[in-house]
């Protein structure tokens, strides 16, 4: 046997992986050592190279614990999410149902809103709270369910699934997975069908215990996974899929609410971000109205976080430029501040 074909078995060898999945790669490999006696299985050897490199790096058995603490998660959630209560309450009361029936089956969750009012972020919330990794994946465009389910390993350039190729990079098989703008699939209506029957596979709990995934060529388990959606309307949303969700709706955030968010949540990031102290850029309390305002039609704060990023660059750019000290944001000259349109 090769040097590089026992390079394949050992990798096999040492890792927990299904029985008769094992049986079926030993299987190939043997195969591969009968075509190496007649020197004509470098096509071949590439294939099944590429193939066991993914089933050997598949975290088949390996798993984070939960921390189902629910006053630890509730202050995982007030600590990175001002207001919206009743999300958080939600949330929670999902949280101490895993808790009371001790189990990993986690809800799947799907939060509607507009953008920017921090559903993506709040997904990542929820895995810091239970202790679990976080990833996630777009659904805006996407063309084909074979994103999803993955491609025979006979079919050149073939890969597996954005599932699995999320586990491996985590090397978790219950981590929290964030499917974004589930609602920005294709317009294609053979498209948007295929993918949504695919989804609905993926995400029900009868379903997912044996999910496959074509590169893969092997069912695996997903109920570990904790899976979330997000779209801004439900309306292009399959009615057997809204079927298996939780929705929970995310309300528009008040200017009132704004002015609490950017001084307590996005200032200190700010901060940190851009490399400027308290000491150093000082906002005005009477100024905060002229930058939230003209943002005031907008639901979320994606833009306003952006604004007050410009805001600290500019100051930076000036204490480094003009030897200052301090750059201080008044009503006089906070427009020369913020960004063109203002």
């Amino acid at each position: 046997m090769n040097e590089e074909l026992s390079k394949l078995k050992n990798k096999v060898d040492i890792t927990e992986m299904p029985v008769d999945l094992k049986e079926k790669v030993d299987g190939m490999i043997e195969r591969l050592e009968r075509m190496a006696q007649h020197g004509n299985y470098s096509s071949e050897y590439e294939i099944v190279s590429k193939y066991i490199n993914v089933i050997t790096e598949y975290p088949w058995n390996k798993q984070t614990t939960d921390n189902l603490d629910i006053k630890n998660a509730k202050e995982v959630l007030d600590k990175e999410h001002y207001g919206i209560d009743d999300v958080k309450e939600r949330i929670l009361e999902y949280i101490a149902a895993m808790n009371m029936n001790n189990t990993q089956q986690a809800p799947i969750l799907c939060f509607v809103g507009l953008q920017g009012i921090g559903k993506t972020t709040m997904g990542k919330s929820i895995a810091d709270a239970l202790g679990r990794k976080f990833i996630r994946i777009s659904l805006g465009g996407m063309g084909s369910s074979l994103e999803i389910r993955g491609q025979s390993k006979a079919t050149p350039d073939a890969e597996e699934g954005y599932i699995i190729k999320a586990l491996i990079r985590l090397q978790t098989n219950n981590p929290v997975i964030l499917l974004d703008e589930i609602d920005k699939i294709s317009d294609e209506k053979s498209v948007r069908s295929s993918i949504m029957a695919t989804l609905l596979e993926l995400l029900d709990p009868e379903q997912n215990s044996t999910f496959f995934d074509h590169y893969m060529d092997y069912p695996v388990n997903l109920s570990k996974v904790m899976f979330i959606l997000t779209a801004n309307n439900l309306g292009s949303i399959s009615s057997a899929l809204l079927d298996r969700l939780e929705i929970i709706r995310f309300p528009s955030y008040t200017d009132e609410e704004k002015l609490i968010i950017a001084k307590e949540y996005i200032m200190p990031k700010v901060y940190k971000t851009i490399g400027v102290t308290k000491d150093q850029l000082e906002i005005e309390d009477e100024v905060w109205a002229n930058i939230i305002r003209p943002l005031g039609y907008e639901a979320g704060i994606r833009e306003l976080e952006r604004t007050l990023m410009g805001i600290a660059r500019k100051a930076a750019k000036q204490i480094l430029m003009d030897n200052k000290t301090k750059v201080t944001i008044t009503n006089d000259n906070v427009k020369t501040y913020l960004p063109l349109g203002y």
